[in-house]
């Protein structure tokens, strides 16, 4: 199989995850932002792309909040299925940072999420935030992101290998 029909099948793959499900939220303001996510986030990729590609919004490089490399006894395909299976979604709401192959978040409630990215290099960079859908100015101004290293490496054992300076218990 040549690279290039290689990197589209595991594109595909990684596009056809399970999207992440926003929590149902308690109060009446919540329930209506609830119901204007439900109807636009189909159309948020497209509305996103445009303004990066318009130079209204700049996004480059990565976001803070390295956690480690994915480990060596695992694939990326594995590493992805494993986080699956402990309920997380695709993100493809997120901002696509350089690199990315995959977006993937945990809903606590309708308000926080944790939020974990994989880069082709095996590199997650990860963080606990306000999810978009309740707090979408706070969040796209990355305000109220916390690293919570020790909760991400709790979940992820020995299916990575936790970034020098980060402690792994």
């Amino acid at each position: 199989m040549s690279p290039e029909l290689s990197h589209s099948l595991e594109k595909k793959w990684f596009s056809s995850l399970p999207a992440s499900r926003m929590a149902y939220p308690d109060t009446l303001a919540n329930r209506l932002k609830y119901a204007f996510w439900r109807f636009y986030t189909p159309c948020h990729p497209y509305v996103r792309d445009a303004v990066i590609s318009l130079g209204i919004v700049r996004h480059v490089g990565r976001q803070n909040f390295i956690l480690g490399t994915v480990a060596p006894h695992l694939t990326l395909k594995e590493f992805t299925s494993f986080l699956i299976s402990q309920g997380y979604g695709n993100h493809f709401v997120a901002w696509e940072d350089e690199g990315e192959i995959v977006s993937l978040r945990y809903v606590k409630d309708f308000t926080h999420q944790y939020h974990l990215r994989v880069f082709k290099d095996r590199e997650v960079r990860a963080h606990y935030e306000y999810t978009p859908e309740c707090y979408p100015i706070l969040h796209l101004k990355e305000k109220h992101f916390e690293p919570r290293s020790e909760e991400f490496l709790m979940l992820l054992g020995d299916t990575i290998v936790p970034h020098q300076g980060i402690k792994n218990q």
